[in-house]
């Protein structure tokens, strides 16, 4: 197998540099609930959270394959129960995600980081979610500050998921690089180790733990990998792979 020495590397977001500590769904709508400035209709709390969630769920039963900016469920689920915010629609994006989970980061992902900025390989990442990449961006510089990370694409604002290739094509666009100069670094078998070598990007599989369960556990379950890839259970198995090249 001759594989090409990285001039950068992509990550995907949710256990793969971060992952979502303490999750908990219900707790969205209590930490945005409070900024409401104007309910003319006197939506309580119960009717509020109710509103919005099965509004989620019929998104999501009819969006396979693609996301809805969070902004734009905001602007739909706000605008039909005629509530106002006393804060911005960004802002309550971030206040949302932040009342889920403040987030925490993957074993040793500043470790891996730090050996690419000094090593000149260049970083960025690529996540299906919902957020936009701003408020991802945000995440990334609050809980790993050393990052160099150039930017991070998200499904919420570019409408497809991985394994779109789509995604990949504007990461390549935006770096300026051809595919085989990038590797990519995922937890899911079908987003992101199939999505990445369908775009030609050379794939790496992390299976990384922590204390707490993956959501996503038995996702790689019955995918059978017929081409080169990584398989790697932390950082510094990718370290010693890049050293060896």
């Amino acid at each position: 197998m001759s594989i090409q020495k990285p001039k950068m590397i992509l990550f995907d977001y949710g256990h793969t540099l971060l992952y979502e500590i303490g999750h908990n769904a219900e707790k969205r709508n209590k930490a945005i609930y409070q900024y409401i400035k104007s309910n003319p209709k006197n939506i309580s709390f119960q009717e509020f959270n109710k509103l919005v969630n099965s509004t989620f769920k019929k998104i999501n039963e009819c969006g396979n394959g693609i996301d809805i900016c969070e902004k734009n469920f905001l602007r739909l689920v706000y605008g039909y129960m005629n509530i106002e915010l006393s804060v911005s629609l960004e802002e309550a994006e971030s206040i949302i995600w932040n009342g889920v989970s403040e987030g925490d980061i993957m074993p040793n992902a500043d470790k891996i980081l730090d050996y690419l900025n000094k090593n000149d390989i260049r970083s960025g990442v690529i996540s299906n979610m919902c957020w936009s990449g701003k408020s991802l961006k945000d995440r990334l510089n609050r809980l790993l500050p050393n990052n160099k990370l150039e930017f991070a694409i998200t499904s919420g604002d570019y409408i497809f998921k991985k394994p779109n290739k789509m995604l990949f094509g504007i990461a390549l666009n935006r770096a300026g690089l051809n595919a085989e100069e990038v590797w990519y670094c995922g937890d899911s078998v079908k987003a992101d180790i199939y999505g990445a070598h369908n775009a030609g990007i050379f794939p790496v599989l992390y299976e990384g733990k922590t204390e707490e369960k993956n959501p996503f556990e038995g996702q790689n379950e019955g995918y059978k990998i017929d081409f080169d890839y990584f398989k790697i259970n932390n950082w510094d198995e990718l370290i010693e792979k890049i050293e060896k090249i």
